[in-house]
C-alpha cells in the first residue's frame, strides 16, 4: 500500500512541478530588469536577486518534474529512489520557494491566521511579481504539506 502512495505522490509532484516551471518560465520570458526596477530604481540588485532565484526555481522544477516522470515510467517502481527524489524536491524546490538562499523574500508564519499571502518581499515589488507568487503560493503550501510526512519519514529512516 505504501508503494502505491509513494507512486501517487511522485505523479502528483511531477504535475505540480511542471505547472510551476511553466508559470515561472512564462514570467521570466516576459519580465525584464528594467521593467521591474521602474517601481524602485535604487533596488536593481534586489530585482536581480529575485530573477536569479526564480531562474533557479524554474530549473530545479523542470529537472525534478523530469525525474518524477522517469520514475513513473519504469517497469518496476523504484520505491527507495522515489522517496529520495521526493526528499530532494522538498529541499530544492519547496523550501527554496518559502525561504530562498538569497533572502529576497520570507514566509510570514502568521499568514494562516491573517488571511494574507504568506510570502513577504523585503522591498516593494511590481504587481506582476505579486501575481506570480500569489498564483504559486497555494499549490506550494499544499505540496509542502503533502511532502512533509514523506520527507520526515525518509529522514528518520536515514538516521
Amino acid at each position: 500500500m505504501a508503494h502505491m502512495n509513494v507512486k501517487a505522490q511522485v505523479d502528483q509532484t511531477g504535475v505540480f512541478l511542471t505547472k510551476v516551471a511553466t508559470e515561472v518560465n512564462g514570467f521570466l520570458n516576459e519580465a525584464t530588469l528594467s521593467s521591474l526596477k521602474r517601481l524602485n530604481p535604487e533596488a536593481e540588485a534586489y530585482y536581480c536577486d529575485i530573477l536569479s532565484t526564480l531562474r533557479k526555481l524554474a530549473v530545479y522544477s523542470e529537472d525534478a518534474a523530469a525525474a518524477c516522470k522517469k520514475i513513473g515510467q519504469q517497469q518496476t517502481f523504484p520505491q527507495q529512489a522515489a522517496q529520495q527524489t521526493l526528499l530532494r524536491i522538498y529541499h530544492q524546490c519547496i523550501e527554496e520557494f518559502f525561504t530562498p538562499k538569497k533572502d529576497t523574500w520570507y514566509e510570514d508564519s502568521r499568514s494562516a491566521y491573517t488571511g494574507k499571502n504568506s510570502i513577504v518581499f523585503r522591498h516593494e515589488v511590481s504587481a506582476d511579481v505579486k501575481r506570480l507568487f500569489s498564483s504559486l503560493e497555494k499549490d506550494f503550501l499544499t505540496m509542502r504539506e503533502e511532502l512533509e510526512y514523506t520527507t520526515s519519514h525518509q529522514q528518520m529512516k536515514m538516521v
